[in-house]
């Protein structure tokens, strides 16, 4: 078994560092690599259990963080989709000399929803967690159909994640049901007031996964912070708005 993350690099220019989400794997990149690396020297991985680190395991959130920071770039910026948004979060709170800009992209510091917190009903993650014993593949339809709901591409948007999700090898269960118990679990709202980093907050307006309602709330949490919001997209907005994203993540950067 090797203890070494496999990573993928293209392109020349600053470090960019890419992170994909639940149940995703590095495919899902496929299209804004090409583009993101006429500009930058990109980085990406299977987190481990996924794809090309599937052999690869890990127990919490900081096993995650450390496994990713023994590999990275010296200095990059750090870019989390989702539930790979909080973990680019924690990179950034435990190692702020590496991790010079961060963006999160569809991701909230506290997914679940609390008494005065809007996000995921706690019987939508329990039951993905007893479907994921019986039917993965299904498990995995399912949260697809959650990230595009509401979007105009909603269809060509779970087909491109969906061809992304089978590209490669199945996930191992317990990182499956470990990223679903950092879902759950993990709250980093008040962690992230004392972020110094430049930050980036990218959302989608129709994102059922991670409520608009959100954004404000963070805007005056983290008055250092900067967030953009893609009017007509749900919880992948680099694949229904390709070119839109791409231009805000350079402009940040940059």
């Amino acid at each position: 078994m090797t203890s070494r993350f496999n990573w993928h690099c293209e392109g020349q220019g600053p470090d960019l560092v890419l992170i994909h989400g639940w149940g995703m794997n590095i495919g899902v990149w496929q299209d804004v690599i090409p583009q993101l690396s006429q500009h930058y020297c990109v980085h990406w991985c299977d987190l481990p259990g996924y794809g090309d680190n599937a052999m690869l395991a890990a127990t919490s959130l900081n096993d995650i963080v450390d496994m990713l920071l023994a590999q990275a770039p010296a200095q990059a910026v750090w870019l989390g989709w989702s539930l790979g948004g909080i973990i680019a979060s924690q990179a950034a709170l435990v190692a702020p000399q590496r991790v010079t800009q961060l963006i999160t992209v569809a991701s909230s510091p506290c997914f679940m929803s609390q008494t005065d917190w809007n996000g995921i009903q706690p019987r939508v993650l329990a039951n993905f967690q007893t479907q994921l014993m019986t039917d993965f593949a299904l498990t995995i339809e399912r949260f697809l159909v959650l990230q595009a709901l509401g979007c105009q591409t909603a269809k060509e948007d779970i087909r491109q994640l969906k061809a992304a999700v089978l590209s490669r090898s199945q996930p191992h269960l317990a990182a499956l049901t470990l990223g679903l118990e950092l879902l759950e679990t993990v709250d980093l709202r008040q962690s992230l007031t004392a972020l110094s980093q430049p930050w980036l907050r990218v959302y989608g307006r129709l994102d059922a996964l991670v409520p608009i309602k959100t954004e404000p709330l963070l805007n005056v949490l983290y008055p250092q912070s900067q967030s953009y919001v893609f009017a007509d997209a749900s919880h992948a907005p680099f694949i229904s708005h390709l070119n839109e994203f791409i231009t805000v993540i350079k402009t940040f950067i940059e």
